[in-house]
């Protein structure tokens, strides 16, 4: 995978999570903490989108063939939308279904102490793996916002990532006060309601992934400011302008750039010719992403 892809940050949370996951399962053995378990397999989850995270980025270094003429950079895209189903069945419902049952039937924990001891861990290890993934996104993020990078990013990896640790040490918080009030209170009925308002975190969370992944399966263009360079590229020796300019994201480092330029009457072939060769090596200057350029030379007619 190519380090825009962040491997780093995936291999920090998958070594954080298989940590987490066992832990925390050892303190549902001894707790009974529906909380503990809805985070121990939100754990197991977790671990699991990395390695799906992982997969995409090999699948999608697999040369191009006949059948798949463009590469399988969207392997990427797809293998992070499995993410988000994983996030959303597995992790968010199976904690609603957990949390509604310990609502129904209530029942002390036996040592919750250990509860809250391995909740602590947990949350350390959890503040590393995001920290690993906030430095690796910082370089993608420039000045955009937080929120911004989550909606605009390319690279599915870093916000899948991020987003996951996010709502990982908040369902820590989530969990810790659901134990800590079932021992305040006396009452076992928070540690249900602590392990519903995980789920209800992890839904929303799969649902922001979901539409943000579909968003680049369909096809999303290239950002406005690589837009804007392509067009200014292309215009020059022999290009009066550009009629239209189409661009797609064939993976998240690979754009797919077509256009229709505008040229003098009675440009001979030779120098036509000549014009689309400098006006696409002009563009993969400007923006190295453009990797599959096709350029249509054109009358300059009125509209």
């Amino acid at each position: 995978m190519s380090t825009g892809g962040g491997s780093k940050a995936i291999v920090a949370a998958l070594s954080a999570n298989l940590g987490i996951a066992l832990i925390k399962f050892i303190a549902f053995a001894v707790t009974g903490s529906s909380s503990m378990l809805a985070e121990g397999v939100h754990s197991v989850v977790d671990s699991g989108n990395q390695g799906l995270l992982l997969r995409g980025g090999a699948k999608a270094r697999q040369a191009a063939d006949k059948d798949h003429p463009f590469g399988y950079g969207r392997e990427r895209f797809v293998y992070a939308f499995l993410v988000a189903l994983m996030l959303f069945s597995l992790g968010g419902l199976f904690a609603l279904y957990e949390g509604v049952e310990k609502i129904r039937e209530p029942h002390h924990l036996d040592s919750p102490i250990v509860a809250v001891v391995v909740l602590l861990v947990a949350i350390c290890l959890e503040g590393y793996s995001l920290r690993t993934a906030v430095h690796e996104s910082r370089p993608h993020k420039g000045d955009d916002s937080w929120v911004g990078f989550i909606r605009h990013a390319k690279v599915p990896e870093l916000p899948a990532v991020l987003l996951e640790d996010v709502a990982a040490l908040t369902g820590l918080v989530l969990a810790l006060l659901g134990v800590g009030l079932a021992e305040v209170t006396g009452d076992p009925v928070w540690d249900g309601v602590g392990t519903c308002a995980i789920g209800v975190l992890l839904l929303a969370v799969a649902v922001v992934l979901m539409v943000e992944t579909k968003s680049l399966l369909v096809g999303e263009s290239a950002a406005p400011v690589q837009v804007s360079a392509i067009e200014r590229a292309l215009v020059g020796d022999g290009v009066d302008r550009v009629i239209h300019l189409r661009t797609m994201h064939l993976g998240p480092e690979e754009l797919l750039v077509g256009a229709k330029l505008a040229m003098p009457a009675g440009t001979p072939l030779a120098e036509v010719a000549g014009a689309i060769d400098a006006a696409e090596a002009r563009v993969r200057d400007a923006v190295p992403t453009a990797r599959v350029i096709y350029l249509e030379p054109d009358l300059d007619r009125p509209s």
